[in-house]
């Protein structure tokens, strides 16, 4: 080899030694950052995540998918209270909520079609309007009675479609709905925390990524169960709005739920979630008492989509989470909790006023119309 090739091999090699050195200086940089938030203390790390579990059951839909759902908490409970998770979750995402409301309510929690336990559906039937009917359905074969509808991302979504494609569940049926960090439509147009420039950039790219990348799903997944330090250290800041102190173990848990869903399905439902718009679905609402609640520093719906909904039901309550994002369920676990009893007491209060008004009504005493003489002789009915 001449000089010349023996200088250009040397150079090459250097820049391969030092990128591999970057590489390799990166990955220990995020392993010792990984560690270093690992071994602070760690409020929830004996919380059984994922270990409860209710009465297994399954609602095979009118399409041939079988639901996987789970009856759980006090079944001689008057009213139940309905779960239905968010985007890339299961039904386990309510961890929290089935832990602290079960004692005093029946509760129904599904996991949405090609999510947790349930089957993969079709790419065709993932649409938003087809989440309505499977709720519907979900509500048919496990709810005997009157419920409550709590729904968190998708799952608030997935109420919407109910609404718009079954309005006559309203007020009979569905005596209440919280709507948790969720959205009527728009969601092509979110800013994703990034300067407008970036924001419009991404959105144009994201839709012919996700595709391209759904043709090689597999291999995609396989890299998404090698990356766990990256993905933990990614949904840590953007899942969470106080990333310094929320739980390791609850970001595990999150995590875990999403790299459990496959990339497959996560690109045949994001069409879905772009396109969305119920805004319309919303007057259904009307009639019921409604919570609406978000994090303040929620990116992925944002506070103003949970504003815009409160604005066009001005009767429902509208709650803003400090310091947290979109898993608002498992960051500020308490303060959705007391939302969601605040809104059970609610629909039980006007259940209990209708109640009265119409025992009232029936046993009231039927009036006996009599004659009465006035003084001027004049016989009047009264």
């Amino acid at each position: 080899m001449s000089s010349t090739g023996r200088r250009r091999a040397g150079i090459a090699g250097a820049v391969v030694g030092v990128a591999s050195a970057g590489v390799a200086a990166a990955a220990l940089a995020k392993r010792y950052a990984v560690g270093r938030i690992r071994l602070r203390p760690d409020l929830e790390a004996g919380e059984p995540f994922g270990e409860l579990r209710g009465r297994p059951t399954t609602v095979t839909t009118s399409d041939g998918v079988s639901l996987y759902a789970e009856v759980d908490g006090r079944q001689d409970a008057p009213l139940t209270v309905v779960f239905c998770h968010g985007y890339t979750l299961n039904l386990d995402s309510w961890h929290y909520q089935r832990r602290d409301l079960g004692d005093s309510h029946s509760l129904v929690l599904w996991d949405q079609r090609s999510h947790g336990r349930s089957p993969r559906a079709t790419p065709g039937d993932c649409t938003i309007d087809r989440l309505g009917d499977d709720l519907a359905e979900v509500l048919e074969a496990l709810v005997p009675g009157p419920c409550v509808l709590v729904g968190h991302s998708m799952g608030g979504m997935t109420i919407m479609a109910l609404a718009e494609r079954y309005p006559e569940l309203f007020g009979d049926r569905v005596r209440g709905v919280a709507l948790i960090s969720t959205s009527t439509g728009r969601l092509g147009e979110i800013s994703l925390g990034l300067p407008a420039l970036l924001s419009r950039a991404v959105h144009k790219v994201t839709p012919g990524t996700v595709s391209l990348l759904r043709r090689n799903g597999n291999l995609v997944d396989k890299g998404r169960q090698v990356g766990n330090d990256v993905a933990f250290l990614a949904l840590r800041h953007l899942g969470f709005g106080d990333a310094r102190n929320v739980s390791p173990t609850v970001v595990d848990f999150v995590e875990s739920m999403i790299r459990s869903t496959p990339f497959e399905v996560i690109a045949e439902f994001y069409p879905a979630l772009m396109s969305h718009d119920k805004l319309g679905a919303l007057a259904v609402l009307d009639p019921v008492p409604t919570s609406i609640m978000v994090g303040d520093k929620d990116w992925l719906t944002p506070v103003e989509h949970s504003r815009a909904m409160a604005a066009a039901l001005p009767g429902a309550h509208f709650i803003e989470v400090p310091a947290s994002s979109h898993l608002v369920q498992l960051e500020r676990p308490a303060t959705v909790n007391d939302a969601l009893r605040d809104l059970i007491k609610r629909v039980e209060t006007d259940a209990e006023v209708l109640e009265r008004a119409e025992r009232v009504e029936t046993d009231a005493e039927p009036v006996e119309r009599v004659k009465h003489v006035e003084t001027d002789g004049e016989e009047t009915d009264r």
